[in-house]
């Protein structure tokens, strides 16, 4: 099993046995140093970021290489102070790519070699995240498995959002063209409330476990073509002229594997 963790993180699995058997688990968060970049915190190298700054359709792209070396953006992306965790904000107006209306400051899984991932749903795929969410102002995304090769699709397998009310929402895409997501709710935690997920992709099922409830989907047979990649981070679902509404997001773990 190949597995790409943050630094000094733990992640523990059920009682019955191997993650791989299961597919779920619960990350840990362990100390974070405050004073760090959070590229001294976490181990970046299998990440790149993408910020809602750049020109327009084109947004600035920050490479593993450079996360590592201590990358930071007091608007953007940033240690907090207090609790060292890795600080995600996102505005309702920011540069997007072409095929999203709306602004991120999020992750996007790469190779160790640099090369971008881009993984088959045969295997035992899984991205574990300990969480809080400052602000939100309708809808924010905070992971993602997304359409890498395989066909001429740009969206999301599926989608985690999270709402103001605290409502969580996993959104899985009913086909790889346009015809929309079906959405199950899935939990409720406060706002500002640390709480855990864990969307484990093996074969033909998305298990997804929030605060240690399992639920598992059925994916469509038309993504059997398709490779696929994590995303996470503050991807935010609302846009207006505004530059303060937004999206605030926290991590205090990331870990991904693949088996």
């Amino acid at each position: 099993m190949r597995r790409r963790t943050l630094l000094a993180v733990a992640l523990s699995t059920t009682a019955a046995g191997a993650l791989g058997a299961v597919g779920i688990g619960d990350a840990s968060a362990a100390t974070l140093d405050p004073g760090l970049p959070p590229g001294g915190n976490f181990e970046l190298s299998v990440w790149s970021l993408q910020l809602p700054s750049g020109s327009p359709g084109r947004p600035d792209t920050i490479s593993p290489g450079q996360l590592e070396a201590g990358y930071t953006n007091s608007s953007f992306f940033w240690t907090d102070s207090n609790d060292g965790s890795m600080t995600f904000w996102a505005p309702e107006k920011g540069v997007t790519t072409p095929n999203s209306k709306y602004a991120r400051s999020e992750l996007r899984e790469m190779n160790a070699n640099g090369s971008a991932a881009n993984w088959a749903l045969a295997g035992n795929h899984t991205l574990s995240a300990q969480l809080r969410i400052v602000s939100v102002t309708k809808n924010v995304a905070v992971g993602q498995v997304k359409l890498g090769t395989g066909g001429p699709s740009t969206k999301p397998l599926a989608e985690l959002y999270y709402r103001p009310n605290g409502d969580i929402f996993l959104g899985t895409q009913n086909s790889p063209d346009a015809s929309g997501q079906t959405l199950h709710k899935v939990g409720n935690v406060a706002l500002g409330t640390r709480w855990t997920y864990v969307i484990n992709v093996s074969g033909s099922k998305i298990n997804l476990t929030v605060n240690g409830t399992r639920t598992t989907y059925t994916i469509p047979s038309a993504f059997k073509p398709y490779r696929q990649y994590f995303k996470a981070g503050s991807y935010n679902q609302s846009s207006s002229e505004s530059t303060t509404n937004g999206a605030k997001v926290k991590f205090y773990s990331l870990t991904v594997e693949h088996g």
